[in-house]
């Protein structure tokens, strides 16, 4: 089951980083159809947020098709974003683990790493609706 990371210093909104990190453990394939998400009670007693915050990313994630609320028994996975190119075990995914590790050992920060990372995608990727995005 996913476990929502709320940072409250990043300026993004809380539901908001709840539908990211939803897409995120779909595109990743941690979160398949099928799977229930955590109750918005789940989520309230482990980041301490408001309940209708939880709500509202959910209604968020239903209107877009990928869960499905069904009552009295939780809030289900419909759709999954997952595809072979970003499993655990893909091509990409190990190449890319390899060159973080040459970005470590060259002593790249997180932040240098997500720079770089961010300033490569936006060239590959110049308007907000690339690929996979969404």
């Amino acid at each position: 089951m996913i476990e929502f990371r709320i940072d409250r210093r990043s300026g993004v909104a809380t539901y908001v980083q709840i539908v990211q990190q939803t897409k995120q453990a779909l595109r990743l394939g941690l979160l398949s159809e099928g799977d229930r998400l955590p109750t918005a009670r789940e989520v309230v007693e482990a980041t301490a947020i408001n309940p209708n915050t939880v709500l509202k990313a959910y209604r968020e994630l239903e209107r877009e098709g990928l869960v499905e609320g069904k009552r009295g028994q939780g809030t289900f996975v419909r759709k999954s974003l997952a595809n072979s190119q970003t499993t655990s075990d893909s091509p990409l995914r190990l190449e890319l683990s390899a060159w973080m590790d040459r970005a470590i050992e060259a002593g790249l920060g997180a932040d240098d790493v997500d720079a770089l990372l961010n300033d490569v995608r936006n060239a590959k990727f110049p308007h907000t609706d690339s690929p996979g995005q969404g």
